[in-house]
């Protein structure tokens, strides 16, 4: 059985497109980071970096309990675990490649330019310029590559795939003011519908939505979301 460790942002959602296209058995663990729950004890035993996604494996390697964190580590984990969506073994080197470039660079640099837009104060102009157009950079990158191609690598879809359309999917976000956030990437457009239309999506968007997690963005939210702007207690 697999424990996972969920709150309704970009990367615990890549894991729940995974879960939700093999089936695979697992218990539902709501982590409101909201409230701060990720930085406590029993949470930081799970994920020491105190963030969402992570899994508990009960039937891990050798029959023993594993944990995984970190979205990328965990699509890895649970595609060799499964044999499902890694490719082929002569797309191993593009895909680690793909996944961590959406790991390292489209992934964080969105999540910056979303909190210097939408939750940092006004008047970071140069934080905002810095990080949307480092984000539009990554887009651009994948979207030339994607010319041409159906998928991020080989010739079918994979947890390559399912990582990008994490924060695709936030691209409104990212993109703060545009129409269709897309429409300047076509291929990237392109790569997101085509996932968005699988019904393994359908499935992932209803993940969590039975728990109420807090909506509120009050000075404990702030704290519990962005601890590293405020001093330590003493």
């Amino acid at each position: 059985m697999i424990r996972f460790y969920f709150h309704p942002t970009p990367n615990p959602a890549k894991v729940a497109l995974f879960l939700a296209e093999t089936e695979l058995p697992y218990e539902l663990k709501p982590v409101d980071t909201s409230k701060g729950e990720q930085h406590s004890d029993w949470f930081r035993a799970i994920n020491p970096n105190g963030k969402v996604p992570a899994i508990v494996d009960t039937d891990g390697p050798g029959g023993k309990e594993a944990r995984v964190f970190d979205s990328t580590a965990i699509l890895i984990y649970l595609a060799e675990k499964t044999g499902r969506f890694l490719g082929s073994a002569e797309d191993r080197p593009e895909l680690l490649s793909w996944l961590l470039f959406l790991a390292s660079g489209l992934g964080p640099f969105s999540g910056q330019a979303v909190h210097f837009q939408h939750a940092a104060p006004a008047g970071l102009d140069y934080a905002v310029n810095r990080y949307r157009r480092e984000a539009e950079r990554h887009y651009q990158v994948l979207n030339d590559h994607l010319e041409g191609r159906t998928f991020i690598v080989g010739d079918t879809y994979t947890i390559a795939d399912m990582s990008a359309w994490g924060w695709l999917d936030r691209a409104s976000r990212v993109l703060k003011g545009t129409d269709n956030p897309l429409a300047s990437f076509p291929n990237l457009q392109r790569l997101f519908e085509t996932i968005d239309a699988r019904p393994a999506v359908v499935r992932a968007r209803e993940t969590g939505k039975d728990h109420a997690f807090k909506r509120v963005n009050d000075e404990e939210t702030k704290r519990a979301l962005f601890p590293s702007n405020y001093p330590p207690a003493r």
